[in-house]
């Protein structure tokens, strides 16, 4: 039996190989023109379409897929992207619950859209293509059947031509003829009806597939659109719930600042402050005036007249108008008088004799201290209220700060004849000279 079968399968590898051998004879004769070939233009154009056709839905399928593995990235990325927030959204944040669940929501209309457009749009197209290959197969063996029926037909045709005519011959090769001819018009007959109709079929399909594509999109954006709202809202009220938190730290850090901050410190750290209200004559105020004086010239009264009277001069010193106190000169001599001189109009004016010609060498104007000054800076003077210092210039400009000066004390030049040990200090605490 298994003889029989070689000798069956052998005989069934000859005939084909036969019919290989005269197919490829029958090609060449119809290429060099020694044989007419049976032509279907009608036909040729739709297996142009099918081709056509094919090549288009085979491209779109590979697309299709590449979408669809596009979108699963998307939902892991999206998934992700979406845990990541979640965990590093601190608890006591606006909104943590809801991020949370827009966290979950996000995944799970990802894995619908993705699935949907699995079972819908990828599945037609599968099914779609999956019937070209078969008729493609048909394609061929209908192309292989029309060569048979052709040389079958020219052998025929020879058979008769020939000069010694064999009838059996003849009939053999005209039963030939009948066999091809039948099985090349029954595989012939159903692709022409079959073609056309997969040609026009295309559209349908197509609009089918888009028309689901885009309304799995259309959904899967809207309810996304809103997902993306709620987030950006959630969002939103956490960056103003966070720049009210800041404005209200900033506020209180503001005020502990203005009540540890010094009045000295203010000055160093911004433009100086408006300068401090001229205190009454108290009687303090008004020994600081006679001090003002110590070093004064005598030009019309000596200090044994005033000193003779009976202390009518320095009570009428001390309650006298001070912008009618004139300063006229220096004296370098600590033990100079004081001058004073009446006027018609019985008002005294008072003058200390010093004028910015006698002033020490680099020196631009005296200024005295109003207000104590405790120096925060290695670089800064200590000031008493009644110092006098003398305004040095700086060396380079840009160095001095708005509201601050550099200056000597005039004790210390006075002792020491030095304006090397000098200091800057606040304007505002001063009043020129």
């Amino acid at each position: 039996m298994s003889e029989t079968g070689k000798g069956v399968n052998a005989g069934k590898l000859a005939i084909n190989v036969q019919k290989r051998i005269t197919r490829a004879q029958e090609k060449m004769m119809q290429k060099l023109g020694k044989a007419d070939e049976t032509k279907d233009t009608a036909f040729e154009e739709g297996v142009a379409n099918f081709n056509k056709q094919m090549t288009e839905g085979t491209k779109l399928q590979k697309d299709l897929r590449a979408y669809l593995t596009a979108v699963k990235t998307m939902h892991e990325c999206s998934k992700h992207l979406q845990d990541c927030l979640a965990d590093m959204y601190e608890p006591d944040w606006f909104g943590k619950e809801e991020m949370d669940a827009l966290a979950e929501d996000t995944d799970l209309l990802w894995g619908d859209f993705h699935q949907k457009l699995s079972e819908s749009a990828l599945t037609s197209m599968d099914t779609y293509m999956a019937q070209f290959p078969d008729i493609k197969a048909r394609i061929a063996k209908r192309d292989r059947k029309l060569v048979d029926f052709d040389s079958a037909r020219h052998h025929f045709a020879s058979t008769q031509k020939s000069k010694k005519k064999d009838e059996a011959k003849i009939a053999k090769a005209e039963e030939e003829l009948g066999k091809a001819q039948k099985v090349f018009e029954e595989i012939n007959y159903e692709l022409q009806e079959e073609l056309p109709n997969l040609w026009n079929s295309r559209v349908g399909f197509y609009v089918t597939v888009f028309q689901s594509v885009a309304g799995l999109e259309e959904k899967f954006h809207r309810e996304m659109g809103k997902m993306s709202q709620n987030l950006f809202d959630v969002m939103t009220k956490l960056e103003e719930q966070r720049e009210a938190n800041e404005e209200a730290a900033n506020h209180n850090a503001t005020v502990s600042e203005s009540d540890k901050t010094s009045p000295e410190t203010k000055l160093k750290q911004g433009p100086p402050v408006p300068r401090p209200p001229r205190p009454s004559l108290t009687i303090e105020a008004k020994q600081d005036i006679i001090n003002l004086f110590e070093n004064a010239v005598v030009t019309e009264t000596n200090v044994t007249a005033l000193s003779q009277s009976d202390g009518s001069t320095v009570g009428n010193l001390l309650d006298m108008d001070l912008d009618a106190v004139r300063v006229i000169s220096t004296s370098p001599d600590p033990q100079t008088d004081i001058a004073v001189s009446k006027q018609p109009n019985s008002a005294t004016n008072v003058t200390n004799g010093s004028s910015d010609a006698e002033l020490p060498p680099g020196v631009i104007y005296k200024v005295k201290a109003m207000h104590d000054y405790a120096a925060t800076d290695s670089d800064e003077l200590d000031l008493k209220s009644g110092d006098i210092v003398l305004v040095l210039p700086f060396e380079n400009p840009d160095e001095q700060d708005d509201g601050w000066l550099l200056g000597v004390k005039e004790s210390h030049w006075l002792q020491n004849k030095d304006l090397a040990v000098k200091g800057v200090f606040p304007e505002n605490f001063t009043q020129k000279l």
